[in-house]
């Protein structure tokens, strides 16, 4: 038996995952990536967002992963990965669309979600 060395999430993975996975489960996809992404050194997470994830089949979601890659290098105080530059919706999209999480989403969307259209509180990635 082969045993493969522990390798973190990338971005690129969880495209591929969100193009495969039932609907409920995509939040718990995003879930493991970003507790991964946050027990790796900062080179590492800065590796893990490099490489463009190929389309979900959904332009939704590819454009999440765009704002989520950003998001991500900006806390890191870099920029996102040039991959993510030609993603937008032209409509917004609240992924959790509630009238309470509408509102909260269109105080709180982190930059990166918001200049995309991507309406999502910055809680909805802490909890995800």
């Amino acid at each position: 038996m082969t045993v493969e060395a522990y390798q973190p999430m990338t971005i690129a993975r969880l495209g591929e995952l969100l193009a495969t996975c039932a609907e409920q489960e995509r939040w718990l996809m995003i879930s493991e990536f970003l507790e991964e992404h946050r027990h790796e050194p900062r080179p590492t997470r800065l590796a893990l967002l490099a490489a463009e994830p190929a389309t979900t089949g959904d332009e939704r979601w590819d454009v999440f992963l765009a704002a989520l890659a950003e998001h991500l290098a900006a806390k890191d105080d870099r920029r996102g990965p040039a991959w993510c530059e030609q993603r937008h919706l032209y409509q917004f999209w609240f992924p959790f669309n509630t009238p309470a999480a509408r509102v909260e989403a269109i105080v709180h969307a982190p930059a990166a979600f918001r200049r995309r259209g991507v309406m999502l509180a910055r809680n909805e990635l802490e909890s995800a």
